[in-house]
């Protein structure tokens, strides 16, 4: 394959910066960076140009340095949430990649940031906070904390037995009222029972003092009979 010697006059990814002579596959050259105007053939005319594409790109290296150092304190201050299904136990469907933070950056912040600059050692598959590494730039790095989340609802949790509270006391019963010790201590003539209180004594009859007899009530006196006359008159 036949190759040549360009100029470029842009930045192009893996392959170089302004100013920066590179050899290309011509085919390559012909049909994709002559026409996008990314590279100019090497010529001794061209190479004239050398000195202004070097100041170009010494211009827009130090645009891009102080963008991507304003942008690294920004991202350090923000959360990026991705929502996620997962399953009963709490594992997500399928991960969360480089791919992913940038859409949601771009979503939630409008930020417009390469995924190649996203570097994870692996994809997420846990739910919770992740700090992720952003390559900014040569020489400009931050971290990015992302917050995975489950949009499956979890179940919910089996409720706790109540705790036994204390037995609350039988009201007293209406028309008795409750003695306190010192009320039933005061009583004459009561007795201690078994649990402290003391027990009211029966009250007995007076009884007669000696020497004095009880006076018996008269019987009324029975009605005289009505004499016979017939037995009480003799003839004389």
């Amino acid at each position: 394959m036949a190759k040549t010697e360009v100029i470029l006059t842009s930045n192009i990814v893996g392959l170089g910066a302004e100013s920066d002579q590179v050899r290309v596959a011509a085919g390559y050259a012909r049909n994709y960076l002559f026409p996008q105007r990314l590279a100019i053939p090497l010529t001794h005319v061209n190479k004239r140009r050398i000195d202004s594409l070097k100041q170009r790109r010494a211009e827009r290296e130090a645009h891009e340095f102080n963008t991507m150092a304003e942008l690294a304190k920004g991202v350090a201050k923000l959360v990026c949430i991705v929502q996620v299904k997962t399953g009963e136990d709490g594992k997500i469907f399928g991960a969360v990649t480089a791919g992913t933070i940038a859409d949601q950056l771009k979503n939630q912040f409008d930020i417009s940031l390469d995924k190649r600059k996203i570097h994870l050692e692996h994809p997420i598959h846990t739910l919770g906070d992740h700090d992720v590494e952003l390559k900014l730039h040569a020489e400009v790095a931050a971290t990015l904390k992302v917050r995975v989340e489950s949009t499956t609802p979890l179940p919910a949790p089996p409720e706790a037995p109540a705790p036994e509270g204390r037995r609350e006391e039988r009201p007293e019963r209406r028309g008795r009222r409750k003695e306190t010790p010192g009320e039933t201590a005061a009583k004459p003539g009561a007795e201690k029972t078994e649990g402290g209180e003391r027990k009211p004594r029966a009250v007995k009859a007076e009884r007669t003092p000696r020497g004095e007899k009880t006076v018996r009530t008269e019987k009324a006196p029975k009605a005289e009979k009505t004499a016979n006359p017939a037995k009480s008159e003799k003839p004389e």
